[in-house]
Order: C-alpha cells, then structure tokens, then sequence
C-alpha cells in the first residue's frame, strides 16, 4: 500500500499513523511543504493523509503552496483515492469540495467531548463509533459541509466535527492520532494561542495531562484507516472492502 501524506510544519507528525503504517508494512511518503518538497503524481499514490498546521486555508501569501495543495486533493479525490483529512486537513478538503472555510464561534483547545450523529451509524465505516467520546482540540476554524457530504460529529463549540465524503474521504477537525510528545510539541510551539477565560481553551497544565482517552483516540484512527486502506486496494474492481478487523 502506497500512502502519502501532507505535512504543513515540522512540529506535526503522523502520530499513532506511522505506527499503524509501520505494522502494516505499508509505504509511508510525504510531501513536507515547509521544505518546499514537490507533490506526486496521483497515479502513484493509493491512498492520502493531509495533517493540520497552525496557518489557515487562506494564507496564500504567506503560503503559496496551499492553492497548489488544495488543487492537488481536489484532484486526488476526483481520482478516486481514498482520502483522510485532520485538523487544517479537514479544513483543506471542504475547500478543496467547494465548502466555504472560516473562523470558528469558539477556538477550541484541550481535550473535549465529541457527539457523533445518528446518520453515522448508516455507515459501514463509521458503526463502531460510541455516541460520546473526548478528542484532542487545538483549532480556530471551521468549514461549512461540502455538497453532497455528511456531518457525522458536532460538539457545543463547533458544529461541524467531522465529515463523510461519498465512501471514502473523511475529515476530522479533531486529532485521534496525537500521542503525549505530539501534544506536548503543539503546546511548546504553539502556546501563544492559548488565551486564558476562553469556554474552549484549556490551560498548558490540563492539556499536558493527557488523558487514556489518547489511546482510545488511536485504535479509532486506526481503524478508520484500515477501512479507507482496504477500500484503496479494491479500487478499479467490484471486489468489496474487505472486513474491518476486530481489534478496537
């Protein structure tokens, strides 16, 4: 399996991913933007992960790279590739589909609680999902649903969690796939943004207390890429995804 993923700053990583690539034996390449690497063909790339970043979707100028990313999924997901977004990826996606991306009512930052809706559940990949769980924070912005997509996670500060684009693209503006040194790099490098009396934000000292729920947050990711993996090696057949595996 040929993945490829986006990577907008140094100090945000794959995660829990790269273990689940590793024990998979898949290959793992990247385009890291802020070393002005070039993007692949599409053809040579099964499936593609856009991490986030602290910049938004319309820092052109100070990013010029991003229209050219965002061109870039969008040509991926027309393709067909199965296509995960988290963060600024989520973000990147609903552009890349059409959807307008904005500031958020609410900067959410720390660990809180997620809702998944009822229509989720109508969907082979998202079943396992509980009705509640905590996540990982750490946005400003939102985006509006891309047409013809689905809203499978609100929360009370931002309405649209997360999002279900035909069988195969998803986006997630939460992070399941931080471990403790990955949360601890966003707080070192991007601590200015923590304003204290915020509803949403918590303290450096909260957030640093990772909770177990971490662990929870990677069997999830996991497990949604064993899908979108299985649903990239059946692409251009009428083979169906093979079975989720039993683990989470």
């Amino acid at each position: 399996m040929r993945i490829h993923w986006l990577q907008h700053v140094p100090f945000e990583g794959l995660g829990s991913i790269s273990r689940w690539a590793s024990a998979r034996s898949h290959a793992l390449t990247s385009t890291r933007f802020f070393e002005k690497d070039q993007l692949p063909d599409t053809d040579e790339i099964d499936l593609l992960i856009i991490m986030g970043g602290p910049m938004s979707v319309d820092s052109h100028r100070r990013y010029p790279w991003l229209r050219r990313e965002t061109k870039f999924i969008a040509k991926a997901i027309a393709s067909g590739i199965p296509t995960l977004g988290i963060c600024l990826g989520a973000q990147l996606i609903a552009r890349a589909l059409g959807a307008k991306v904005y500031p958020n009512r609410h900067k959410e930052i720390g660990w809180w609680q997620v809702e998944i809706t009822e229509e989720a559940w109508n969907y082979r990949l998202l079943g396992f999902l509980p009705s509640r769980f905590t996540v990982f924070q750490w946005h400003s912005d939102t985006f509006d649903l891309p047409p013809g997509s689905q809203r499978i996670a609100w929360s009370q500060a931002c309405r649209n969690q997360a999002f279900l684009y035909g069988d195969t693209v998803v986006g997630l503006q939460f992070h399941l796939e931080c471990t403790p040194s990955d949360i601890r790099r966003l707080v070192q490098h991007c601590g200015r943004e923590i304003v204290p009396g915020l509803p949403y934000v918590q303290t450096p000292s909260e957030i640093l207390k990772t909770p177990l729920d971490y662990r929870a947050g990677n069997a999830m990711i996991g497990r949604i890429l064993s899908y979108l993996a299985s649903c990239a090696r059946s692409r251009g057949s009428q083979a169906r995804p093979e079975p989720l595996p039993p683990w989470f």
